[in-house]
């Protein structure tokens, strides 16, 4: 039986509602792509679902057929469709609860089970008449096919149906004398209204400035409407006796299964409003091949999705990277210039390892990561004096307790560490840092600035951030597979500003 577009045939367990956001999302800007995501859908909650990446590899399948369904702009807007009539009801609900009298709440309650019934009856005629490949929407067709042919379902609809014509065939007259209001039945009076209209219409001379004042729409009524309201209830005594039971009988009118379908598709139409602008702008998406035995890893044309974000918003262009890791090497090992892509290059690695576990279309045109159990970082961070510890010494205890946590199964990332103490120190501890990583045979990302540390091991694989050939000071952005070679940039730098050795020999000796 159906259950969760989400999660299969297995509902997520309520803790997951409870998730916070883990540790190395800041690092990573996965914060920034969460909240980019979820922008404007709080009444969904669903930063929990981004907080809570998935261990089956099944259910990672399930959620990439989804998605892949959802491209079909049919039934894309088809549970846009859904999810508008779903916003609706739930704006209804909304207003019934901020009314002060009973039959105006009623009114608008029957008018969010209307809501309910047409987007759920909507929805289910939509996919009776697709042909869905995916388990999940072929799961919700079959479920939805059942439910609003049941009998819960179909008398719902019955006397929503009814009761809506009974309170719109309502027809009353007003008699208004100083501070006295009477009301009665209409008895087939004429509607002055029309007449007055009808006598003005001859001085109509085309179109002509609006002078009435128009009056805000509000949903709220004064003592004086709600008034009259009580004695319209009283001329039609069934009609309103019967909205009154029907609201008594029918609190309970949501399906959990249709709910959760509400909250859960949005996980999948919010991912795909937000990458849509950046597919638009050029840049490729891809669906992940996910192992979790082989600790090959690779992707090609990849990007940091949260820089894409912002540079596609202003019309920039994204330089895409490549990378890939086989065999023995778990290791990558980047090195050269400041701001140039280097860090940008580890959080990449880093957000395709986390959206992939989500089940998520990943950067790229393709890409192949590890199902990996913990997504650790260790990025530079500013000394707290309230702690009483030096630099150095909290980047030990991150390190430490890093270490203490993870697994072979782990990826971790790790960003300008060891910068505080002198270079030798930095390349004894660092060695030791990678050692101890090689020997995990945990997969890991690690931007330093020294070289020495990218052919230590075997596991290592040296990444270099390029500049232009003919202008080192110009960064590509690029970040290549090649061995580390800090000295032929600084030579390049050198010789660029007439510093090198011979360069400054000459200009002393003129």
């Amino acid at each position: 039986m159906f259950r969760s577009i989400l999660f299969g045939d297995t509902p997520p367990a309520a803790e997951v509602d409870s998730h916070t956001e883990p540790a190395s999302f800041r690092d990573l800007n996965l914060d920034q792509i969460t909240g980019s995501v979820t922008a404007g859908l709080d009444c969904y909650h669903l930063e929990p679902f981004f907080y809570t990446p998935v261990a089956d590899l099944d259910l990672i399948s399930y959620r990439h057929e989804v998605f892949r369904e959802l491209g079909d702009p049919a039934l894309l807007e088809q549970a846009g469709t859904f999810a508008a009539g779903m916003r609706r009801m739930r704006e209804y609900l909304a207003t019934a609860q901020k009314l002060h009298y009973p039959l105006q709440q009623e009114r608008w309650f029957l008018e969010a089970v209307a809501a309910y019934c047409e987007a759920t009856a909507g929805l289910a005629r939509d996919l009776d008449n697709a042909d869905p490949s995916s388990r999940g929407f072929r799961g919700l067709r079959e479920y939805l096919a059942g439910y609003v042919r049941s009998e819960d379902f179909t008398t719902l609809a019955a006397e929503v149906t009814k009761l809506r014509q009974e309170l719109a065939g309502i027809t009353y007259c007003l008699h208004i004398k100083g501070n006295r209001v009477r009301v009665r039945k209409y008895d087939g009076e004429d509607d002055y209204s029309q007449e007055v209209l009808a006598a003005f219409g001859k001085f109509r001379q085309g179109a002509v400035k609006d002078y009435r004042v128009r009056f805000p729409a509000l949903r709220g009524m004064n003592h004086v409407e709600a008034g009259v309201l009580g004695l319209v209830a009283k001329l039609y005594p069934d009609v309103f006796a019967a909205l009154h039971d029907f609201c008594e009988r029918h609190r309970g009118y949501l399906a959990d299964t249709v709910a959760r379908f509400d909250r859960e598709v949005q996980f999948y139409l919010a991912y795909l409003a937000y990458i849509r602008p950046i597919q638009a702008a050029g840049l490729h998406f891809c669906f992940p091949l996910v192992s979790a035995e082989s600790k090959e890893v690779r992707a090609v044309a990849t990007f940091d999705l949260a820089l894409a974000g912002k540079l596609a918003r202003d019309g920039a262009g994204v330089v895409t990277n490549d990378f890939h890791l086989e065999g023995p090497e778990r290791i990558l090992v980047v090195t050269g210039p400041n701001q140039g892509g280097k860090t940008t290059l580890a959080r990449t690695f880093g957000q395709l390892h986390h959206l992939a576990r989500l089940g998520c279309p990943v950067p790229g045109n393709a890409a192949q990561v590890f199902l990996c159990d913990g997504l650790f970082t260790h990025f530079e961070k500013e000394e707290d004096l309230a702690t009483l510890s030096g630099k150095l010494q909290d980047d030990l205890v991150r390190f430490r307790d890093i270490l203490d946590r993870a697994t072979s199964c782990s990826v971790i990332v790790m960003n300008e560490i060891f910068t505080s103490t002198t270079l030798d120190d930095a390349l004894f501890l660092g060695k030791q840092m990678l050692s101890r990583i090689a020997s995990l045979d945990a997969l890991c990302v690690c931007v330093t600035f020294l070289d020495e540390l990218a052919a230590m091991d075997p596991a290592c694989v040296s990444m270099v951030a390029t500049v232009a050939p003919d202008n080192p000071a110009a960064r590509t952005y690029k970040v290549v597979r090649k061995p580390a070679d800090g000295l032929a940039y600084a030579s390049a730098l050198a010789a660029k500003y007439g510093l090198t050795y011979d360069q400054l020999k000459r200009r002393l000796a003129s």
